[in-house]
């Protein structure tokens, strides 16, 4: 397969020599902003497959009339991050 080009994009100087000043050992700017457009398309493929799934979860509750109040999921996060807070703590002392 033949490979393709992205547009080049104009940017002010000061963020082209922020990316110069980030690059890895040998990397170039291209190989920087590939990996950049990469990492972005990753990004929101997983984003478009979270909605989709809680998509598909908000049909399913309103299917069968299934839901769990807000109140009870906040509280068992909040408890889940108090867990793992002291857990820190501890092994931090």
């Amino acid at each position: 397969m033949k490979s393709a080009t992205i547009p080049s994009v104009r940017v002010e100087p000061e963020l082209r020599e922020q990316v110069e000043s980030l690059l890895g050992e040998g990397e170039t700017v291209s190989e920087f902003v590939e990996a950049s457009v990469r990492a972005a398309v990753l990004r929101r493929h997983h984003q478009a497959e979270f909605i989709a799934r809680g998509l598909r979860s908000l049909d399913d509750a309103r299917r069968t009339g299934d839901y769990v109040d807000a109140d009870v999921v906040v509280r068992k996060l909040q408890r889940k991050l108090d867990a793992a807070r002291a857990r820190r703590t501890a092994t931090d002392r």
